[in-house]
């Protein structure tokens, strides 16, 4: 089945939302630089604190909430540790697992950075929204069948 061309009206509501995230993003960037940290190390230390129903998380569970390479999350972490904001601990259950734990100073820099973080979404309220489906051109359900939508 051929895909319909978009509207105008489509690329504007497609191109104001990615202009909206850009915006959320470069704040993100600039927040956690004055902090000392980069916006992915950051991102670590959200998805450590924000696990849900633990404390912590594995090199393969924040790999998929970062959306990165397992290699890559490993020497994230390193940085990480360097800086004195994560820890790493031998698995309980599974003793090749490695779970990574935030410090005292992790904690501290997560709180403070989610805070900003949470008042500038606050401020972008009805600003920052998910595209409403009819201006997308949508009059039907959709559902995600890996990571595209399908009627």
């Amino acid at each position: 089945m051929p895909e319909r061309k978009l509207q105008k009206s489509e690329f504007e509501t497609l191109s104001n939302f990615r202009y909206q995230l850009r915006r959320f993003l470069r704040f993100s960037e600039d927040i956690t630089r004055q902090f000392g940290i980069t916006n992915l190390q950051y991102l670590l230390l959200l998805h450590i604190k924000g696990y849900p129903e633990r404390e912590w998380a594995t090199i393969g569970a924040l790999s998929e909430r970062l959306q990165a390479k397992h290699h890559g999350v490993v020497a994230l972490v390193s940085r990480c540790e360097i800086l004195g904001l994560v820890r790493r601990v031998q698995g309980k259950n599974d003793r090749r697992e490695v779970e990574v734990h935030l410090t005292v100073l992790g904690e501290k820099t997560v709180n403070k950075l989610a805070g900003l973080h949470r008042d500038e979404l606050l401020n972008l309220q009805g600003v920052f929204q998910v595209p409403d489906l009819k201006k997308l051109g949508v009059s039907f359900p959709t559902t995600r069948v890996n990571g595209a939508n399908t009627k």
